[in-house]
């Protein structure tokens, strides 16, 4: 997420402001930390769904997905 998106969003949830350094570092590691476990949640979910039947292409997305989560 870029710099730009985490202040569109953060303005809509609390309406226009000057953003400070030190909170948009706050805010981009926020977004950081959602980001990770929402990735984190869609590794699990794809393995408990795909259980058993993986394709190689399959496969090689849960890879990458992986890979991102590492990051």
């Amino acid at each position: 997420m870029t710099r730009d998106e985490i202040i569109e969003i953060a303005t809509k949830v609390y309406g226009e402001c000057k953003w400070h350094e030190s909170a948009l570092q706050h805010l981009q590691i926020f977004a950081q930390l959602i980001a990770e476990k929402e990735r984190e949640g869609c590794v699990k979910r794809a393995n408990i769904a795909l259980l058993g039947t993986l394709t190689t292409t399959t496969d090689r997305v849960l890879k990458a997905i992986r890979t991102r989560v590492q990051e």
